[in-house]
């Protein structure tokens, strides 16, 4: 029988990625056959799985400090929000529909059987499966029909450990919380709990413990440190870019503006990384800064509608003042679609507006389609030859005399598009910052010495770092039962 444990927690952002991708490290590195797995995900950061179709970035993040090929059914049911109230629904690896949030919930009985049976194919040859739940299953009033948390866990029989985090305050208030208003059934799944994200000297917080286990009578599982190296891995989601700012005092400035419906963001992270880059995300309320010499323009799950939300926060002007003033810009899927002179959706695909003027920058118009392109991709730069390596997640084709100057040869075809004068570059790859040699190159372009990083190593440090810090602080006879 494959063992199983699943990490819930008190709330979002507790740091459960993070200690999946962790414990699946550690699992890895004892040679235990361990796979992550996560019901429902709700985040506009996807992947492409390796067997094709999108997937959670965590989740393909997870498969990777598994040492195992990622798979649609990592993450079966996947929530791209596309508006205040609506999201596209991804099941197992496809658009499957969209939903607002009420009738998703009508929606929920029907996922659970792609759920486990996803959950089943994960199972299948593996010693351990880690499961992440999401948001918190103090969440009652979603618990009818709930796939995420207890709903889950209930009908697969996996026992839960909740996730408290220290930092944010209140985690003794919010263990006991949780527990009172469990039902019976649910809190019988908790086998105990573990604090995260604790600063300074773990023995100050012996008498919280003593109480959480008087209040609740569940077992601590350990106290986990603040784990700097969780800052090297790709950002998941939403919650965390609302925790980025500026990465230093690198001598090239890039200014990304941060537009409410922002997708697959982490292709920045290669580039946070650096020492010599000066990454500023742009609010709003903020302006583009005067001195920025790059500015780049990511992903978006509805084109048209960030557009409109650019042009309010007056961020139009400044891109095009910055253009005029020599600066350069580089957009990236919804980014490049942006960067064109319109923007057409006739069959309504993004659920707004169906058509928008684009900031004319490239001379290339985008038309929106139902068919999705989702792909790994290999690609070569054209302007240097360099290799390129990413992935594709997007509607709509783009076309324009802009096109003749393609930015790379993705997969034998030309892709994006260059101005005549080479400031504004548009492409449909995610991840090419992750390139080491496109990115050594891009910096040395703006006079930094671009020395060549290896970023995929840095992670695979990171990880395995996160996996010594848990090993470390968990209980030693849970883990022994989990990882035997």
């Amino acid at each position: 029988m494959t063992k199983a444990i699943m990490l819930q927690g008190t709330g979002s952002d507790v740091g459960k990625t993070v200690l999946v991708a962790g414990l699946c490290r550690l699992a890895a590195n004892r040679g235990i056959s361990v796979r992550p797995f996560k019901p429902q995900n709700m985040s506009n950061n996807a992947a492409v799985a390796d067997d094709g179709g999108e997937i959670g970035r965590a989740q393909w993040l997870q498969s990777m400090a598994a040492r195992v090929p990622s798979s649609v059914h990592m993450n079966p049911v996947l929530l791209k929000p596309q508006s205040e109230n609506g999201s596209q629904i991804v099941v197992q690896g496809k658009v499957w529909g969209q939903a607002k949030g009420r009738d998703y919930q009508k929606l929920k009985p029907q996922l659970l059987d792609y759920v486990m049976q996803s959950f089943s194919r994960v199972s299948t040859g593996a010693d351990l499966v880690i499961v992440e739940g999401a948001g918190s299953p103090a969440e009652i009033n979603l618990r009818a029909g709930d796939i995420a948390n207890m709903g889950f866990a209930t009908r697969a029989g996996v026992p839960v450990v909740l996730v408290g985090d220290i930092d944010r305050g209140g985690v003794i208030a919010s263990l006991v919380g949780t527990h009172a208003i469990l039902s019976d059934e649910d809190r019988a799944m908790i086998s105990g709990y573990v604090i995260n994200k604790f600063r300074g000297d773990v023995s100050l917080f012996d008498d919280g413990i003593a109480a959480v286990g008087r209040f609740t009578g569940w077992s601590s599982l350990g106290v986990v440190p603040w784990l700097k190296a969780a800052s090297r891995l790709p950002a998941e989601d939403s919650v965390a870019l609302e925790r980025l700012a500026r990465s230093g005092g690198g001598a090239l400035k890039v200014a990304v503006p941060v537009l409410p419906r922002i997708a697959n963001f982490d292709d920045l992270d290669p580039l946070r990384a650096e020492p010599d880059v000066d990454l500023a995300f742009v609010r709003p309320g903020e302006r583009i800064p005067a001195d920025a010499q790059l500015v780049i323009l990511p992903g978006s799950k509805a084109t048209i509608a960030d557009l409109a939300d650019l042009r309010a926060a007056g961020w139009d002007a400044d891109v095009t003042d910055h253009v005029r003033r020599g600066g350069r810009v580089i957009g990236i899927c919804g980014g490049y679609q942006m960067l064109g002179v319109k923007v057409q959706d006739p069959e309504g695909v993004e659920g707004g507006a169906l058509e928008a003027e684009g900031l004319g920058l490239l001379a290339v118009e985008t038309v929106m389609a139902p068919e999705k392109t989702v792909r790994n991709s290999e690609a070569t730069s054209v302007e240097c030859g360099d290799p390129l390596s990413g992935y594709q997640i997007h509607l709509g084709v783009t076309r324009g005399e802009d096109c003749g100057r393609p930015f790379a040869i993705v997969d034998g075809k030309p892709d994006g598009a260059v101005s005549g004068d080479g400031r504004v570059t548009g492409t449909y790859l995610h991840g090419l910052f992750s390139s080491d040699a496109y990115r050594s190159r891009l910096l040395r372009s703006f006079g930094l010495a671009g020395g060549i990083r290896n970023y995929r190593a840095g992670v695979e440090q990171a990880l395995d770092e996160i996996a010594a810090e848990l090993e470390f602080h968990l209980d030693e006879r849970w883990l022994g039962e989990l990882l035997s």
